[in-house]
């Protein structure tokens, strides 16, 4: 029964959008068909996701298809995500108003997820790179959706190209394998060994073609504007699960391999910190709400790269502790990451749809008009800066214990350095907190600044709905840690392929922790809520006091011009980094005892786009047009050419 399940997780949301194509005419009924298909589709993931993480290891060997624990983990969040976004659509995206546009959306919305499903339910290397290919090239037709405008061109352009390297690292990484191993299926590529030659270059494939899809700095580079110039429902797709294919298959690959050297983890390790500081921090300097939260995509793969790293080092070093804690902070990571980063871009997008804009320098005073979408948000903030008692907290607390298993290691172990992982995971989910603090201090506090804002309305139920279902899951992760974390211990053991009762100990103490801690912060929580209701209540029962102005730093009244704006609240912040990022815009001169009006307003170029690919390719198109020039005018150029070519082929096949 199980194998039809995942048949229809796959079939059902690629037949999706034919539903909006056969009724166009009716595009209420198309797109209410369409969006019934993938939930349906949706159902039938989570169902077999379930199974599988329960033991039940779904196989159809005839269609090259096998779903173990591993897959189950990343085919939830895929599945709940999919159907999330696709009842948002309903509202944000209405195939009634947008014609043709909202068909093809839905058309290629219902590839990318089957693409995706397939994927991470795929036993053999062919079938993975079909749906790895139809996922891309479905997420470049998403991105260019608004192809009217010129940024989207360029964001969408620039992702095919991204992911078209990455999927070029990936075929010479399955014909290395498949080539050692006589074989293009998973299973025979178990136990190859990870020493010598062969682990090495298959090591710097995977992260080259998985590292570009997760947005490891510093190959994130095409992710801010894809994701920025994405429909906000695919933002929410693209973020919370597209990327993580990227990790789903440098995990996969790993797992299969034996002897994995110590090295391996450590690299992850290095490059997971950088990817999460920097991420954070260029997030830090945003004031686009949807690059903002982009940015954030590239520190939170950060975090669950930590977690793999601290996997793959207890493997090489014959530390069960240390793989249940990294395998299992990645893999929940995965999950919590999925459904926060979902309600913030939904909540992004409620946000747009009410005022036409995400510049926050342009909103202000949302929280009025806007309660729901607000306080929703308000949650995916908290969940995404690691803030008990939701989800966000759990996984991080697992990648932090196993940081603190360094601690009383002997001086010239490499495992007593972990325990410098946990400042950093604090750092980070500090400057997480200061970011988000700016968000919806700046978008929902104060009063409005623009007069869209002024005129914002609520999101409809359609956009709402979705919102609150990630929300609860949130807080139910949070509040129930061991409901998650016990189906993740025999994930991690079948991917390292160790004895479940060896990290049975640790997944108790480690699940037993976080719920201890996410208990009395929600006692706390409710203490203060209770506290602000008596308040409350004394205060409407109590006299009021005559009205009188408020006076407060000499305004009698406050006023939109005397606001942090989204440049000014983080700057102090990202001046600690003027080694990475580089802010562009003029500063304010405030001269004389009466200055005029001034504005802070910085524009923040990706330091690995704007300022070192860009230009080269400028400067390589420049000495390109230069060569063809000398090239066709000369001959005796081109006979240089010619010979310059032959003596490189002669000496690349001699040395080969």
């Amino acid at each position: 029964m199980t194998v039809p399940l995942l048949l229809a997780a796959i079939a059902l949301p690629s037949a999706s959008g034919l539903a909006a194509v056969a009724l166009r005419r009716r595009p209420a009924a198309g797109q209410g068909l369409a969006c019934l298909l993938v939930c349906a589709g949706a159902a039938c993931g989570l169902a077999a996701a379930g199974a599988a993480l329960q033991g039940g290891e779904i196989a159809a060997p005839r269609l090259s298809l096998r779903l173990d624990g591993l897959g189950a983990v990343f085919l939830a969040p895929i599945s709940l995500l999919a159907a999330a976004g696709s009842v948002y659509g309903l509202g944000y995206h209405r195939q009634a108003a947008l014609g043709a546009r909202a068909i093809r959306l839905q058309l290629y919305y219902g590839l990318a997820v089957g693409g995706m499903a397939l994927l991470v339910a795929a036993s053999n290397a062919i079938v993975f790179l079909v749906g790895w290919e139809v996922m891309a090239l479905a997420n470049f037709l998403l991105v260019l959706t608004d192809d009217e405008r010129g940024e989207v061109q360029r964001a969408a352009f620039l992702y095919l190209a991204s992911t078209h390297v990455g999927t070029l690292a990936l075929f010479a990484l399955f014909a290395l394998l498949g080539q050692a191993a006589g074989s293009f299926d998973f299973a025979a590529w178990q136990g190859l060994s990870a020493a010598g030659a062969l682990g090495a270059r298959g090591f710097v494939l995977a992260l080259l073609g998985f590292g570009m899809k997760a947005g490891l700095v510093p190959v994130h580079f095409w992710l801010p504007p894809a994701h920025a110039a994405a429909p906000s429902h695919v933002s929410a797709l693209m973020s919370g699960v597209v990327v993580k294919t990227g990790v789903y298959g440098l995990l996969r690959v790993t797992g299969l391999l034996d002897g994995v050297p110590a090295s391996w983890g450590i690299a992850l390790l290095a490059l997971g910190g950088i990817s999460a500081v920097l991420g954070v921090a260029f997030a830090l300097a945003q004031h686009d709400l949807k690059r903002l939260l982009a940015y954030h995509t590239v520190e939170n793969v950060g975090i669950i790269t930590l977690g793999a790293g601290l996997a793959l080092l207890g493997r090489a070093r014959g530390e069960p502790a240390l793989v249940l804690l990294g395998f299992s902070g990645a893999a929940l990571h995965v999950v919590n990451h999925a459904l926060f980063k979902g309600l913030l871009f939904l909540g992004a997008g409620a946000v747009q749809h009410a005022t036409g804009t995400r510049e926050l320098d342009h909103l202000g005073g949302l929280a009025r008009p806007m309660r729901g979408t607000a306080l929703l948000f308000v949650v995916g903030a908290a969940a995404i800066a690691g803030l008990p008692p939701l989800n966000g907290f759990v996984s991080e607390w697992l990648v932090t214990l196993g940081f603190l298993r360094g601690l009383g290691r002997p001086a010239g172990d490499v495992l007593a350095f972990l325990a410098l992982g946990a400042p950093v995971l604090a750092f980070v989910g500090g400057l997480a907190a200061a970011c988000f603090a700016k968000v919806v201090g700046v978008a929902f506090l104060g009063n409005p600044r623009t007069g869209p804002a002024r005129e914002a309305h609520e999101a409809p139920p359609s956009m709402l709905a979705p919102m609150a279902v990630l929300a609860a899951a949130c807080a139910a992760i949070g509040l129930a840690p061991s409901l998650a974390i016990a189906p993740l211990g025999g994930a991690a053991a079948a991917w390292a392929r160790l004895d479940p009762g060896a990290l049975a100990e640790a997944a108790a103490e480690a699940s037993s922790g976080a719920a201890r801690v996410s208990l009395v912060a929600a006692g706390l929580l409710a203490a203060v809520a209770l506290a602000v209701l008596l308040r409350r209540r004394l205060l409407a029962a109590a006299p009021r006091a005559p009205a009188t102005e408020t006076w407060g730093c000499g305004f009698s009244a406050p006023s939109a011009r005397i606001q942090y704006t989204g440049s000014s609240f983080a700057a102090l912040l990202v001046a600690r980094f003027s080694w990475a990022i580089f802010p562009r815009g003029p500063t304010p001169h405030l001269a004389g005892p009466f200055p005029g009006p001034a504005e802070l307003r910085t524009e923040v170029p990706d330091t690995v786009l704007d300022l070192g690919l860009l230009p080269a390719a400028r400067a390589y198109g420049w000495l390109a047009t230069r060569a063809r020039l000398l090239y066709l005018r000369r001959i005796q150029f081109q006979m240089l050419l010619v010979l310059v070519t032959l003596v490189a082929f002669l000496a690349w096949g001699f040395v080969w």
